[in-house]
């Protein structure tokens, strides 16, 4: 079973602008079985082996279907360290090869994971920013690293997590600590993007908020092996 996996694309995009900015890589199985799936063939050296080779494989994928923006790809917050090359250098050399912009590169690190080797990461991370690359945390909100996270490593990105934007519309804890979010973003001059939206009533709030970036089956889910076509709300 190991080695059986490939990708899903999900678009996150620029409502104001009216276009996609970036796809996010989602590992699948190769009869689009979920993340899970495949996740649970690896353990130990073997899954950071794997967190490597795989964003190897999402950006030539995605350079092969014709990737017209961005895409975001997901690691391991561990993944500096494995053996002496930095495993975000050689994604960098393989986007590089690939022909891919190193400023259309976006490395996702999720709230939820711990950063065991921390100063490891960030100077691993500052390499790559220094190149062009950018940086997300995923799933802000969700997870117990939060805002000391953000205090230690100010990212290119915050993505929401679904669990905060779900019903945001009509739940009063929810909207207070989203605003707090965002008034923390714009003084650190990080851009939010609002993931997992699925229903108009939660992009209409998010939106009159003053976010701009969505990511959710209200746009489009993800395409297996495909860059899906977006729909914009009216």
């Amino acid at each position: 079973m190991a080695n059986e996996f490939t990708f899903a694309y999900q678009p996150i995009v620029d409502v104001a602008q009216r276009r996609v900015v970036s796809f996010e890589a989602l590992v699948r199985g190769p009869n689009n079985e979920p993340a899970g799936w495949v996740l649970e063939q690896y353990t130990g050296e073997a899954l950071r082996s794997f967190d490597i080779e795989a964003r190897q494989r999402a950006i030539e994928l995605a350079v092969t279907l014709g990737l017209p923006c961005s895409i975001n790809l997901n690691l391991l917050p561990d993944s500096a360290q494995i053996g002496d090359e930095s495993a975000f250098m050689s994604t960098v050399d393989i986007a590089r090869v690939c022909g891919l912009d190193l400023s259309r590169l976006v490395f996702e690190v999720s709230e939820m994971e711990t950063i065991s080797h921390f100063d490891l990461f960030v100077a691993q991370a500052n390499l790559c920013r220094e190149l062009g690359v950018q940086f997300a945390i995923d799933d802000f909100g969700a997870g117990y690293a939060g805002l000391n996270l953000l205090a230690q490593f100010q990212p290119d990105t915050l993505k929401l997590d679904m669990e905060l934007v779900r019903g945001v519309e009509s739940r009063g804890p929810r909207q207070a600590i989203v605003r707090g979010v965002i008034r923390t973003c714009e003084d650190l001059g990080i851009e939010i993007v609002a993931e997992g939206v699925e229903s108009l009533a939660e992009y209409d709030w998010l939106n009159g908020e003053g976010i701009r970036l969505f990511q959710g089956y209200l746009f489009a889910r993800p395409g297996f092996r495909v860059l899906p076509e977006v729909h914009f709300p009216s």
